[in-house]
Parts: structure tokens; C-alpha cells; sequence
């Protein structure tokens, strides 16, 4: 019963006993359960065990479901001034547009275009063309095309799918697949990175200062399950 196995990693993390918490909430997280809460409560236990990079990325995956969850973005920047971890930088659109998450700009986006067409419908076939049903169509027409973009600035961002985040401490970004190769980056634990596409064991990646570079995949672990 998922319930009560929540019920009891919050006894066990009352208790103060963090790593069977650990157990318990991740056993949670890999049936398939993926609410904003259990990954918040398992980012506070990684943190109290000073494990700043999984608590970041439990923070992080909290807010990708419920993006103004305020408990997880006050822990998150806790976590990350003790982790003195990096930040990918959102653009200017991203910016503006950070009052909603994909999922309500994609619902605003089907609902504006179907009373967009609605109107449209009551133009033609209307015996008198409607002034208004022509103002609600741009004004739903000009509201649909919005929010597709700002759907697509967000998908296609830093808090994209390809949001990852760097769970060994100080791990090397490298200019090519090698351990040898010469370093682009030293990435704190909690750091954010984008990846771009992977190469056998490695991943190919946008680290924060416009910077690009090759990381082993098992330094990382992306937010979106």
C-alpha cells in the first residue's frame, strides 16, 4: 500500500533515521509513484544526510509537477548555497513566460482554439455578421498563438526534458570523451545541466556560462522521469 509505506518513511524520517527513509521513499518513486510531495520529503532527507546533489535534483523534480510548490523552492535554494551548486540561466522569454508551466500553456492553448473556431463558425454562418464574434476569434486566435509559443520556449528551455542534474561531487566536463581529455568544467554537486545527446558512456552537454562539454552519464541524472 503506497499510502502506508508513505506514512512510514515520514515515521522513519521523524525518527531521524534518513537512510531508511531514503529506502522507503525511493522504493515509492521506482512503483511509479511521482507526486510533488514524496520527492520533496526524499529531497529533505538527502539533505539531511548533506547529500546536496540528490536532494537538488528530488527538489527539482518536485517543481517540475507542481512548479510553485514554496516548501521545495525554499529548500532548493538552501541546497543549492550549500552546494555552491551552478545555474543553467533561463532566456528573456523563458523569464516572461514563468508565471505557468508547459501543461497550463498547452490547455490554455487548446481551449483559445477552440473558441477561436467557434466564433469563426458564428461569423459565416450567422444571418448577421457579428462584430463581436470577430473580435473573439482574433482575440482567441492571438491567445492560441501565444501560448503555443511560450509551450515551445518552455519545452525547449532549461527546464526542458533534457534537464539534468550533476550528482557526483565535482565532476569533470571534458572537451571530448576522454578522461584525459582537457577540462571544460568543474561542476559542483546540485549543479544544473542540458543534455544534448549521449555517446556510450558519456553524455554530451550545455553546462551554465554558455559552455559545452562532455560528462560520464553516470554523473547525472535528468529531473523529468
Amino acid at each position: 500500500d503506497p499510502s502506508a509505506q508513505f506514512a512510514k518513511a515520514n515515521q522513519e524520517y521523524a525518527a531521524g533515521d534518513f537512510k531508511a527513509a531514503i529506502e522507503d521513499y525511493e522504493e515509492l518513486v521506482r512503483s511509479g509513484q511521482d507526486t510533488p510531495n514524496l520527492f520533496y520529503n526524499l529531497g529533505n532527507a538527502y539533505f539531511r544526510q548533506n547529500n546536496f546533489g540528490r536532494a537538488i535534483l528530488d527538489y527539482e523534480r518536485a517543481l517540475a509537477l507542481e512548479p510553485h510548490h514554496p516548501e521545495a523552492q525554499a529548500n532548493l535554494r538552501v541546497a543549492r548555497d550549500e552546494a555552491h551548486a551552478l545555474e543553467l540561466m533561463p532566456n528573456r522569454w523563458e523569464r516572461g513566460f514563468a508565471v505557468g508551466n508547459e501543461n497550463q500553456y498547452a490547455l490554455t492553448a487548446a481551449v483559445a482554439f477552440w473558441i477561436g473556431l467557434f466564433s469563426i463558425a458564428i461569423f459565416i454562418f450567422a444571418r448577421g455578421r457579428s462584430r463581436s464574434a470577430v473580435a473573439l476569434s482574433i482575440l482567441s486566435l492571438s491567445i492560441f498563438g501565444i501560448t503555443v509559443f511560450a509551450t515551445y520556449e518552455l519545452s525547449h528551455g532549461k527546464n526542458g526534458p533534457g534537464l539534468a542534474i550533476v550528482t557526483g561531487d565535482n565532476v569533470e566536463a571534458r572537451l571530448a570523451t576522454a578522461d584525459n581529455a582537457n577540462r571544460v568544467l568543474t561542476l559542483p554537486a546540485g549543479s544544473e545541466i542540458q543534455i544534448v545527446s549521449q555517446r556510450g558512456d558519456w553524455i554530451y552537454v550545455a553546462l551554465p556560462n554558455n559552455l559545452r562539454g562532455w560528462m560520464p552519464t553516470k554523473s547525472a541524472e535528468q529531473v523529468r522521469l
